[in-house]
């Protein structure tokens, strides 16, 4: 890879990650329904009692190994790299979390909170969509769901990331059944499960077009 090339893509990944963790911090504090990895952690941080970033961290190694199984052999590179995308990411969406608690977000009237949930959820989609083609790092949630869309369902965006939403949302529903509620979960997690992989696709193509997929399983 060239060096301007790289710096490039260095600096698209840089964005898309900050993006990504701001826009999932949107969906939270809005209460109307976070993307649904995040949903889950957010009930996992409730019933352990952990905090966030460290449950998201720490969920984001389990699925690292997963996506290690899915591949059938070790990738040294897919494994680092998961991890060095998680690290940063698990935090950053708690601090942009925490420094948008002021605002009290949850507290706007219902069709404003509606608007910041779906503004979020683009936001996490066009950001997804960009790390993904920076082909460098991303995070093992979106690396499972991009080794099943690639490996195993074609190439396509939205099968790729709603079979991914299996685990997550399985976690959610035993999470519920042990404690009587569920938290994060509304039209945004809805909306999440069945639009995000779509709309990943559709960025793929207008957003930062010079950013191709390059993949090899």
């Amino acid at each position: 890879m060239e060096k301007g090339r790289y710096k490039t893509r260095l600096g698209y990944l840089i964005f898309a990650i900050v993006l990504d963790a701001f826009a999932n911090a949107l969906m939270i504090d809005s209460n109307m329904g976070s993307a649904v990895w995040t949903a889950s952690a957010v009930n996992i941080s409730s019933l352990l009692h952990s905090s966030y970033g460290t449950t998201l961290f720490v969920y984001a190694v389990i699925v690292t190994i997963t996506n290690q199984l899915l591949l059938g052999k070790f990738d040294g590179h897919i494994f680092l790299s998961n991890l060095l995308f998680s690290l940063p990411f698990s935090y950053l969406v708690g601090f942009f979390s925490d420094i948008m608690n002021p605002l009290r977000i949850s507290n706007f009237p219902i069709v404003w909170r509606l608007v910041i949930d779906v503004l979020g959820l683009i936001g996490v989609s066009v950001g997804t969509s960009i790390y993904q083609r920076c082909n460098l790092i991303q995070h093992p949630n979106d690396e499972l769901a991009y080794l099943l869309r690639f490996k195993y369902l074609h190439g396509s965006a939205g099968w790729g990331q709603l079979v991914s939403y299996i685990p997550p949302v399985t976690i959610m529903i035993i999470c519920y059944v042990m404690t009587g509620s569920i938290l994060s979960v509304g039209i945004g997690t809805v909306l999440a499960m069945f639009c995000q992989g779509i709309i990943i696709g559709i960025s793929d193509k207008i957003v930062v077009p010079s950013l191709k997929h390059h993949y090899s399983f």
